[in-house]
């Protein structure tokens, strides 16, 4: 079954609703309501009413995209450290280390290895350098 194709302003309005531990569940559920000026206060810069949109044009397929997973359409280099940050709470310099082309030595385990291999669009590529239950893996741009 292919994902659903969402852009990657979806994604983060997403991300950043899990990542304050707002469950997929009560996302759908205000969502659906159209409820969404409560979420503001987590970033005033964010529309989260684009979520709202997206659940009354196609329900099945918002409900889809929070339960199955989805890919982002076209990501761009600072939305892959953004989705990393966001997603995994992983940090440049910290957790990476920035090229010019992508990012290098970035540790991640199965789930979240499977997690960005399924979220990431094609102009992206994941090479594992490393196996076990860490996974040392570059991101590079496809050129």
């Amino acid at each position: 079954m292919e994902l659903p194709r969402i852009s990657l302003m979806d994604a983060y309005l997403i991300e950043t609703l899990r990542s304050n531990g707002i469950s997929d569940e009560e996302i759908l559920a205000q969502a659906r309501q159209g409820d969404t000026d409560n979420w503001r206060e987590l970033n005033a810069r964010f529309d989260f009413s684009e979520l709202a949109m997206l659940a009354e044009q196609n329900l099945k397929g918002f409900q889809a995209i929070l339960s199955l997973g989805y890919r982002v359409k076209f990501v761009t280099f600072k939305g892959l450290q953004n989705l990393l940050r966001l997603r995994y709470g992983i940090e440049p310099g910290t957790d990476y280390e920035l090229m010019e082309t992508g990012i290098r030595d970035l540790v991640l385990d199965q789930e979240q290895l499977a997690g960005m291999e399924q979220m990431l669009s094609e102009n992206w590529m994941i090479a594992r350098v490393g196996y076990g239950d860490e996974i040392r893996v570059d991101i590079s741009a496809v050129v």
